[in-house]
């Protein structure tokens, strides 16, 4: 099989886990903030929201996602809670995010930060797919979420996360009914 130089795919068959990052600061591995939901046979069967203490005490992005240094001061550092974290992957077919590169990168920078591997998993972007499948421009996730008709507390992580999770499995019926197969949706 040959490989474009993106490592992003169609989505394929199977459980998946959408995700999405918080970030503090301009740096790639100062994620203060993970959503995760996991989908199994078209339906969300796992929520998980975890704040994470960044690795320094500076958080720019406030004005965006509302949280504060003193929401995470007592909270694990990304070293310590993504053991946890990681279980919800166990058997998934793929991870899908909004502006996949972004929340790949950040996933990949706190595993090194860390120490720890990061998954070596496909990605699939739903950005991507809102475009190419469903047709909606702009693809950004407030965007998406207002022509799809889905709720979206924007840049909380947690709502971030199955905002993506419910445009691939959109993405998913619509490729389905557009080669004429009335499949469920995974």
């Amino acid at each position: 099989m040959t490989r474009s130089k993106s490592s992003f795919i169609e989505p394929v068959p199977g459980p998946f886990v959408a995700i999405d990052f918080e970030t503090a600061d301009h740096y790639p591995d100062s994620a203060c903030a993970v959503g995760m939901v996991r989908v199994e046979n078209g339906r969300v069967v796992r929520r998980m929201r975890q704040l994470i203490r960044p690795p320094r005490d500076v958080m720019i992005f406030t004005h965006i996602h509302g949280i504060t240094l003193e929401a995470v001061e007592d909270k694990p550092e990304f070293g310590q809670a993504w053991p946890v974290l990681r279980e919800i992957l166990d058997g998934v077919r793929f991870i899908a995010a909004h502006n996949a590169a972004f929340d790949r990168g950040v996933l990949r920078a706190c595993c090194d930060s860390a120490g720890l591997e990061s998954p070596q998993l496909p990605w699939v972007c739903s950005v991507r797919e809102a475009r190419r499948v469903l047709g909606i421009f702009p693809a950004n996730l407030a965007n998406v979420c207002r022509v799809m008709g889905l709720k979206l507390n924007h840049h909380e992580a947690l709502s971030d996360a199955e905002a993506c999770a419910r445009i691939v499995m959109a993405s998913r019926r619509a490729q389905k009914t557009s080669r004429g197969q009335n499949a469920p949706a995974t």
